[in-house]
């Protein structure tokens, strides 16, 4: 998978939508504004590298960017909490 500069600022930009979005829905112990933007980002590239390869359409346009993008920081906002919850117990 190649990707164009253009794309990748554009999953950057979601991102950080998508993680600040992420941390409203997924509330709790959170990780802070920064924290919540990064992890949006890493949700970001992985939805936009995941969802293709599950045969999910992204469909077209910034707002099913951002959809999905969200999607994907709020699977990995979950998946971090649940793996930080249980090293804490």
């Amino acid at each position: 998978m190649q990707m164009s500069t253009e794309s990748i600022l554009v999953i950057l930009f979601v991102g950080i939508v998508a993680g600040w979005l992420a941390g409203k829905i997924v509330r709790g112990s959170g990780f802070g504004l920064i924290g919540d933007l990064l992890v949006g980002i890493v949700g970001a590239f992985v939805a936009s590298w995941l969802f293709p390869k599950l045969g999910i359409p992204l469909g077209t346009g910034i707002v099913s960017a951002i959809i999905y993008s969200a999607l994907g920081a709020i699977i990995l906002l979950l998946v971090v909490r649940l793996i930080r919850g249980v090293g804490r117990g």
